[in-house]
């Protein structure tokens, strides 16, 4: 008889905007800021059992603003932040394409979310996407989760393209920010 294993439950994030200070094209480990409520809400998700995975549109690769090198320091640092707060990813990912370049990693494609899939064994349609871009709850949308729009980082300038969208551009979710976010999911479960 065969061992059928129990899916994990994941929330993926994004990086700027979402637990990061948003910084056009972030270049420098000493410009990264963790947001407020970051460490908080990663802990309540990680305490509740969902892994915790940043998956990021990083075109500034792909323009030429910043290399691979470069980025894997950025990470490695800001891994490091977090792990001195007492929190941990459990992966990340990163598209490193210009939004022309056609790629099937780039939010909302569903390249890097597979990828995590496929190593941590989720179940995707019963996991979240947060992120302050359009494209971020749609990530969630097309993976068969939930896609919650934050408030934070670009999320006031996303809002307009949302409401001009006559409906067509709709978030499951939208809140202030992480910790409201996380918060949400929690409540979530208990249901």
């Amino acid at each position: 008889m065969e061992k059928r294993t129990k899916k994990n439950i994941a929330v993926f994030l994004d990086r700027d905007g979402t637990i990061i200070r948003e910084r056009h094209y972030l270049r420098k480990v000493k410009d990264i800021r963790i947001l407020s409520g970051t460490v908080e809400s990663l802990s309540l998700l990680r305490k509740a059992g969902y892994k915790l995975i940043l998956v990021t549109n990083q075109s500034g690769i792909g323009r030429g603003y910043l290399t691979k090198k470069k980025l894997a320091l950025i990470h490695t640092h800001l891994k490091k932040l977090l792990k001195k707060k007492g929190v941990y990813l459990d992966a990340l990912y990163y598209c490193p394409h210009a939004p022309g370049d056609n790629c099937s990693c780039r939010k909302p494609k569903l390249g890097m979310v597979k990828l995590a899939q496929k190593r941590l064994n989720i179940d995707l349609k019963k996991s979240f996407t947060i992120g302050d871009h359009v494209n971020d709850f749609l990530l969630g949308q097309n993976m068969g989760g939930t896609g919650i729009f934050l408030l934070t980082g670009h999320g006031k300038e996303e809002l307009e393209k949302i409401n001009s969208s006559g409906g067509r551009l709709k978030p499951d979710r939208i809140e202030q920010n992480l910790l409201a976010a996380a918060k949400w999911i929690l409540g979530q479960k208990k249901k």
